[in-house]
């Protein structure tokens, strides 16, 4: 990663936690005084280093842990709310944060409704996790894995 990569990346990281959605390569290039191509070949690097996901237009889909769109796992950590990708990344959101969060999502069998608290580090709720996908197996196809 070049310098430009490493302020894009820390601009994208740090609006998304203080606003609680993923910035636009619009928004990123205002923000930062730079091209919107410029920043459009940022990504690409940066998804090319596993860093972000995009999606076909060149936006970010995933800024792990955060979602771009909408997703089954709701994270609520004070005024703001934030989408995790799996359980795994609305449980990295409150520890990236460093805040106290409550995450609301489904059983992935049966589809009942799940709260999970995240309070001083401590995770707490009723069910099961289950990680189908062994961690160092994500990227063969991060978006369907």
């Amino acid at each position: 990663m070049d310098g430009l990569d490493l302020l894009i990346r820390a601009h994208v990281y740090d609006a998304t936690m203080r606003d609680g959605a993923i910035p636009r390569i619009a928004e990123v290039a205002a923000a930062l005084g730079v091209s919107a191509e410029e920043v459009r070949e940022s990504f690409q690097r940066l998804a090319t280093g596993r860093v972000l996901v995009l999606q076909g237009d060149g936006e970010i889909l995933m800024a792990n842990p955060f979602s771009a769109v909408p997703t089954p796992f709701t994270v609520v950590a004070g005024d703001r709310s934030y989408y995790g990708n799996c359980i795994w990344d609305a449980l990295g959101i409150p520890a990236m944060l460093r805040r106290d969060a409550i995450i609301d999502t489904s059983c992935g069998d049966c589809g009942t409704a799940a709260r999970i608290e995240v309070s001083g580090g401590a995770v707490r709720g009723e069910g099961i996790m289950h990680f189908a996908i062994r961690a160092h197996d994500w990227w063969k196809d991060i978006v369907f894995n």
